[in-house]
Formats: C-alpha cells, sequence, structure tokens
C-alpha cells in the first residue's frame, strides 16, 4: 500500500508536510516527502493533504473485560472472590466480540492495554493487544505486559462487604508484600533445587506468575488515585525493585515535583469523568498538565468502560484546554504510551520497520466532530 500527498506527524524528530508513507508485508517499509517518492504500487491512496498520526494507544482501558450492554453475563473484569489473584491472564477473558472494539477501531484506537479490574490488591496480568480482528491470540502484541495492583478505595470496598481482610490501606500493602515475599522465596528455591539437584518445590501458580515481575520482565501497574497511595506503590516497588508506573494519579498534581524526583511515569485518567468516589474529591483537569510541566512523563487513558474508549481523543482535548501543550498531547496517545509500557518497538510512532498503525484525519483529531477518513492497522485498510 502507498499513501501519498499528506502530512505526517511522525511523533518521532521530524515531521513531514507533504510526503509519502509505503507500507509492505503489514509494516511502514519507507516514508518521506513527496519529491523523493520512487516507489509505486497497485493499492495507492491519495490522501489529499489530509494528516497522518500513528494509531492511537489507550495505555488502560478493560476493553473485552466488561462488555457492551451485558450484566453479570459479560463481567469477567473482577474474581471477587480472592484478593489475590497473580495467577489470572486477561488473554482468557478478553472478548474481541465485544462491539467497543469497533468503536475504538473508528475512533482510531488501534492498541490498547486491557486487563482486570481493581477489586483486589493483586489483580492478574495484564495484556496489550490491536483492536481489530477476531481472536485474541492473533490480535496481541504482548500477553503479559504487566501485573495489575490496586490501592485504596476499591479492594477496601470490595471486601469491606464481605467482612474479610482487607479493610484498611494497610491490609492491602500487606497482602501485596505477602505474596511478593512469597513469590521471592519460591523463585530462590527453585533455583537453588535446579543447582544442587535437589526435588524442585511444590508448584505454587501464584508465584509463578509473579516470577517475571520480580525478573523485570512486564511491568507493574499500580491502581492509585490518592497521594498516600502513590507513595505506597512507589514504597512497594522500592522494596521489591518493581518496574512500576502509576494508574490514574488523580493526586498527582499534589506531589508532580516528587513523582519527578522519582522518575515515576504515569498513566492518567479518566479525565472527562464526574467525582463519583471519596478519592476523587480532588480530582482536577488540570492534573496532566501539572505533571507535564513537572517533566512527569504521563499518558492519557480512558479506563473504559468508566469512560467509553471512543471518548479517548476528546479526553486529550480536555487536558489542551486545561493548559496542556499541543502537541504533548498528541504524544501522550501515541509514543508516550508505548514508551511506558515498552511497546514502542512495534507503535507509537510512524517509523520504518514499526507496525503499519496509521490513522489520517482531515481535521484536528483531538476536536469533538474529528473522525479518522482511513484507518490502517497491520498493514490492512480497515476505512
Amino acid at each position: 500500500m502507498l499513501i501519498t500527498n499528506l502530512k505526517i506527524k511522525t511523533m518521532e524528530q521530524n515531521d513531514i508536510d507533504n510526503g509519502y508513507i509505503y507500507i509492505k508485508e503489514n509494516k511502514i517499509k519507507a516514508l518521506g516527502e513527496m519529491s523523493d517518492l520512487s516507489v509505486t504500487d497497485e493499492q495507492t491512496i491519495d490522501a489529499k493533504g489530509a494528516t497522518a498520526y500513528p494509531g492511537f494507544i489507550d495505555a488502560h482501558s478493560h476493553l473485552g473485560m466488561w462488555e457492551n450492554g451485558l450484566g453479570f453475563e459479560g463481567d469477567d473484569g473482577n474474581e471477587e472472590t480472592d484478593p489475590s489473584t497473580p495467577h489470572l491472564r486477561a488473554v482468557d477473558a478478553v472478548n474481541p466480540m465485544d462491539f467497543c472494539f469497533e468503536e475504538a477501531v473508528n475512533a482510531g484506537i488501534t492498541t490498547v492495554l486491557t486487563g482486570p479490574g481493581s477489586a483486589n490488591p493483586i489483580a492478574g496480568n495484564w495484556c496489550a493487544v490491536k483492536t481489530y480482528g477476531r481472536r485474541i491470540d492473533d490480535m496481541l502484541i504482548k500477553a503479559n505486559i504487566g501485573m495489575k495492583f490496586s490501592l485504596g478505595e476499591n479492594p477496601k470496598s470490595v471486601y469491606n462487604g464481605k467482612n474479610e481482610t482487607p479493610i484498611t490501606r494497610m491490609g492491602i500493602a500487606a497482602i501485596i508484600r505477602e505474596e511478593l515475599l512469597k513469590a521471592q522465596r519460591y523463585m530462590e528455591s527453585k533455583k537453588k533445587a535446579k543447582k544442587s539437584g535437589d526435588d524442585m518445590p511444590e508448584y505454587d501458580i501464584k508465584s509463578e506468575a509473579l516470577i517475571p515481575l520480580l525478573k523485570g520482565k512486564c511491568k507493574a501497574f499500580f491502581h492509585a488515585h490518592r497521594a498516600d497511595d502513590i507513595f505506597t506503590a512507589i514504597r512497594i516497588s522500592k522494596e521489591f525493585k518493581l518496574d512500576y508506573v502509576i494508574v490514574h494519579a488523580t493526586e498527582g498534581y499534589k506531589i508532580a515535583d516528587i513523582l519527578k524526583e522519582e522518575d515515576a511515569h504515569v498513566i492518567a485518567g479518566p479525565i472527562i469523568c464526574d467525582r463519583s468516589k471519596p478519592e476523587l474529591r480532588d480530582a482536577s483537569n488540570k492534573n496532566v498538565a501539572t505533571l507535564e510541566e513537572n517533566g512527569v512523563k504521563v499518558a492519557i487513558c480512558t479506563d473504559h468502560p468508566v469512560i467509553p474508549i471512543q471518548y479517548l481523543n476528546i479526553s486529550a482535548g480536555v487536558c489542551v484546554k486545561n493548559g496542556l501543550d499541543y502537541e504533548k498531547a498528541l504524544k501522550m496517545l501515541t509514543i508516550i504510551p508505548a514508551e511506558i509500557c515498552g511497546i514502542d518497538d512495534k507503535v507509537g510512532s510512524i517509523k520504518v520497520g514499526k507496525d503499519a498503525d496509521i490513522v489520517i484525519f482531515d481535521k484536528d483529531p483531538l476536536e469533538l466532530c474529528a473522525a479518522p477518513k482511513h484507518i490502517i492497522i497491520n498493514g490492512e485498510l480497515i476505512k
């Protein structure tokens, strides 16, 4: 496929005012100025001056976990029978036939991170997937992108209602520490047994699930709204040397300078929601702008279905309205979430060698009325 006569927002160092993109075998094969075009292709799209962007990325959603228009039957986002469920795998629950995947595609969102919710202190692993396809196994970018942890009000509320541990923030942190310590010891026991030739320790599926995290092979995604919960996430991450990301960070603006000092990465959102629970009472639409001004690396998410995923671009527009630099907002939907989540080798920018995930707009993509003119995922023209 050859796309011609378009502006290209690469999200790399240089944009192109009038250029082309050549796609071959699902990858971006070449791009450059129209004056340098030397390839031809039977499938050629004349963009007529429209602008190409990398496919948008929602780095924190529950897409396909809470299905559109269903109750309990389609609710697979929280296993509320046990506060510690690291052995759960998102790929076993995501339903790509959920209509919301189509809504994501139509909004120009080509990649999402999705997985279990925030009922449990340890919820399970998350996956990074493309939004177009019929079988989740074929849509995967990475099956185990990270482990979901939750602090604060959500697990407190769930287990207070059951009169079970944890009902305090101390209890939540204690459960997380207990499981991580057990996994550490289990990992060491396996290592010693392998070295000495002794019997391996009895198989522990929860500890097995946490080993990639302890080895730094995947991320620790900490659901944390309040500043004190954010500090707990950082404290635990330091104790166990976790590669962590703070998700939501509603009170991040209060501690933005400290987050910068800690080199904390943040996935902020939802943006366009009300203060629906106590720990959101100090929510501010200036949060993202303040974090960015202080040098914190931050991406924007919807937390779908809290905010429907098709409103990701509008969320970024609201942040711009409240002081965020426009160009930075575009990067918070593309290259920055890719970098935070460790998938920037495949997605997040228009660069030779990366997946051909491209959305083309003939108006400002952060406007309320904007819709992609063309959508390309894995080199396939969807629209």
